[in-house]
């Protein structure tokens, strides 16, 4: 899997990924999985996902050496069908707001890397039948597109939910429901029995390998297509009855224009899911909802305004307390580097919400934090002092502050360090603005430039 390999066989370059595919495949699938090129695109990215060691410790750096040694006999165990998977090593990380757990599988890199030569081939056969409703972990489709078509429906006069909740659903994922339903479009017997090996593959849990008989870990690759390809029947089920809904991976919505017709629909698409899917739904979390009552995907509606939930602003300023703690000691250009980095990541994904009222009070509480953050670094009252005066403080205010023993945050909005860190100072000094990545999600700047146009 070399630079070299990638240019030398055209069937498993970037022509393969983007040419229209028939609805069923009788060539050898493994073949173009094998090919040099795909193989190469898998490990770029991989390697660009970063990502933990799987149970053999092996990390994404001694992957390369590993190939060159132990590539050809992979190869030949994969074409032959006798490649064994490794077990996923066992991770839990909180959900967001202490809502519980969630239980991840971490593959190996290898692991990893022919999982996600798989995706490459399989996603151009799937995804185009996929559900126009469908929004998860597809190409050229998010999240966001998903909140704008619950709030399309919204206009519509859709105003109740029907909020499906699916119970551990990765991890009660039946096996033979989902192959049948894989192999509707993949006719290679090879290809099939290592996607269900990769499935009953195990998870290492405390040194100790447990068995899956159900589910399809998160964490891999190939989990998000295999949930896509089972969810499908659902859509397509949704779809011939009429409903107006939004699905992202296991988080389904369905928009109705009555809590009576709601009641109705949750009960015939419990029934479709436990019988046709056997899949597990949680009664006590699923409901009818008035759609202001809703949070999807981090989001919340007044109206048709989309607003981010409020979990999530809580969440947002718990970060930026830690980034901006007086206890964290790092410079001040790593720490507005990191600051930044997770701004421009929050605000672009959340930055969809239409509500601005909260933004400049944030951004001011921000500033503060950061002036005292700089009082801290510079100690002592001579530095400080001399650092006031530098931009532009009066020299009593100057001294005044200087000399004063009063704690971080009240000295952080004084007159000496607002007229001398100002906020065109904190913008020099590499700080982003808030408001400004909200109004480029927005369009704010596009909008006002196709006005001045006209």
């Amino acid at each position: 899997m070399t630079n070299s390999d990638a240019s030398t066989n055209p069937t498993g370059g970037e022509a393969d990924w983007r040419r229209p595919m028939q609805p069923a495949l009788e060539i050898n699938l493994m073949e173009r999985i094998l090919a040099p090129g795909n193989l190469h695109r898998a490990w770029k990215q991989v390697k660009s996902n970063k990502g933990a060691s799987g149970i053999d410790g092996m990390a994404l750096k001694d992957f390369p050496l590993y190939a060159r040694l132990h590539w050809d006999k992979i190869r030949q165990s994969l074409r032959e069908g006798t490649y064994q998977p490794s077990p996923v090593r066992r991770v839990i990380i909180p959900k967001p707001g202490g809502k519980g757990e969630r239980l991840l599988g971490v593959p190996t890199v290898l692991d990893r890397v022919i999982q996600q030569a798989i995706l490459q081939i399989l996603t151009p056969i799937f995804d185009p039948g996929f559900s126009d409703s469908s929004f998860g972990c597809r190409p050229k489709r998010s999240a966001h597109g998903a909140i704008k078509r619950v709030k399309g429906y919204v206009k519509q006069g859709y105003r109740r939910v029907v909020d499906m909740d699916l119970e551990k659903f990765f991890d009660n994922v039946n096996h033979d429901v989902l192959m049948s339903r894989v192999s509707r479009k993949v006719r290679d017997k090879t290809l099939l029995s290592l996607i269900g090996r990769y499935l009953r593959a195990g998870v290492m849990v405390d040194g100790v390998v447990q068995a899956t008989e159900w589910g399809t870990p998160q964490g891999s690759p190939l989990s998000p297509l295999l949930s896509n390809i089972l969810l499908d029947d659902l859509d397509q089920e949704l779809e011939r009855r009429g409903h107006r809904f939004t699905r992202y991976v296991d988080d389904l919505v369905i928009l109705v224009k009555s809590a009576r017709a709601g009641r109705r629909v949750m009960a015939s698409v419990t029934r479709y899911l436990t019988q046709e899917l056997r899949l597990k739904v949680n009664l006590l979390k699923s409901r009818v909802r008035r759609i202001e009552d809703l949070e999807y995907l981090s989001f919340t509606f007044a109206g048709i305004r989309i607003i981010w939930s409020d979990r999530a602003f809580q969440d947002l300023k718990h970060r930026l307390r830690g980034l901006t703690s007086r206890r964290w000691r790092v410079s001040m250009e790593y720490r507005i580097e990191r600051l930044n980095q997770y701004l421009r990541g929050w605000m672009g994904y959340f930055g969809l919400s239409q509500l601005y009222g909260p933004i400049p009070e944030l951004e001011g509480w921000l500033r503060r934090r950061i002036r005292m953050c700089y009082w801290k670094q510079w100690r002592r009252p001579r530095t400080r002092i001399s650092n006031l005066l530098k931009l532009g403080t009066s020299r009593s205010h100057a001294i005044l502050t200087g000399l004063s023993r009063k704690g971080y945050w009240r000295l952080s909005r004084t007159m000496a360090t607002q007229t001398g860190m100002t906020n065109d100072w904190l913008t020099k000094q590499g700080l982003l603005s808030i408001r400004d990545l909200w109004m480029k999600v927005q369009g704010y700047a596009k909008k006002s430039v196709s006005l001045s146009s006209s």
